[in-house]
């Protein structure tokens, strides 16, 4: 099994398969325009258009489970990360990424990558670095900033 497995709605609404990616560098992160950490969003994004033509992609999960840091609707967090941020990168619908509705992927995700003491996503910005064939290669703590995560996209690509 391989995140290829899985689709997730864009922000749009519409349906995406994950095989869409194929091929592809992948950053996956939950995200939350109201976090302390909301700034890695134009970092992330600075990967995105440093790296989208070397076969790098940011994917952007927006969560409200943790201290109800994404409460808007999916149309005000795609104009916020957009105007505040300058996201270009594809973000996807809201969801859950812990508990019984969390999503597939993200279930998929934390098997495969387990934090440091379970495999729950402890807090917004845990990211997972998928390599080339859809498989997880490294799970990064909410306070790893993009750019530190910079070489390991590198090393992939």
């Amino acid at each position: 099994m391989t995140i290829y497995d899985f689709e997730a709605k864009l922000i749009t609404g519409e349906k995406k398969a994950l095989r869409d990616y194929e091929g592809q560098v992948l950053l996956i992160v939950n995200t939350a325009t109201k976090c302390g950490f909301s700034p890695q969003l134009k970092g992330l994004e600075k990967l995105h258009e440093r790296y989208k033509d070397k076969g790098f992609e940011v994917l952007g999960f927006p969560c409200n489970q943790f201290a109800n840091q994404e409460p808007g609707s999916n149309e005000e967090v795609a104009k916020s990360c957009k105007l505040d941020y300058g996201v270009s990168f594809p973000l996807f619908e809201k969801i859950d990424v812990n508990g019984e509705n969390a999503h597939p992927l993200y279930k998929f995700l934390t098997q495969q990558a387990r934090g440091v003491l379970s495999e729950r996503i402890k807090w917004n910005f845990t990211k997972f670095l998928i390599d080339r064939e859809g498989q997880v290669v490294k799970r990064f703590a909410p306070t790893a900033k993009p750019e530190k995560i910079e070489s390991h996209v590198k090393d992939l690509l």
